[in-house]
């Protein structure tokens, strides 16, 4: 249920960002297409990031210390356009135009993520009790 959620939140947040970068579009044939298009490349999103994003703050660590932090804003422009390019192979039609928009995406689509979060609350853990 939870993958649900922040895959919903993600399309959430990417629709957003299309409303405000000029260069973030989907240019799918109705409201539902691109509804659906959004729901696939939140997909992609998290898939992205929940398997390269470890990786790369871990061999780039010293950028990150370097950077005091900065150099995340950058990776996720790339992802962005990384999620961009799979949506090309899979004839997704969602389009990032260069770095700067998705640079502004990303930062778009992290917080509209991290607000829509503070009003959704969390699962309440389940009580764990270990067999006697």
């Amino acid at each position: 249920m939870g993958f649900v959620i922040r895959t919903a939140v993600t399309a959430v947040a990417l629709w957003v960002a299309t409303l405000l970068v000029d260069g973030i579009e989907v240019t799918g044939s109705s409201t539902i297409a691109n509804g659906l298009t959004l729901l696939g490349v939140a997909v992609i999103f998290g898939l992205v990031n929940a398997v390269l994003k470890p990786l790369i703050k871990i061999f780039g660590c010293v950028f990150y210390i370097l950077t005091l932090g900065l150099f995340a804003l950058v990776v996720n422009a790339l992802l962005f356009l990384l999620t961009n390019w799979i949506c090309d192979l899979l004839d997704l039609p969602f389009k990032v135009d260069g770095f700067w928009d998705a640079f502004w995406g990303a930062i778009i689509v992290g917080v509209v993520s991290w607000a829509i979060n503070l009003v959704i609350p969390d699962p309440k853990p389940r009580d764990y009790a270990p067999d006697a």
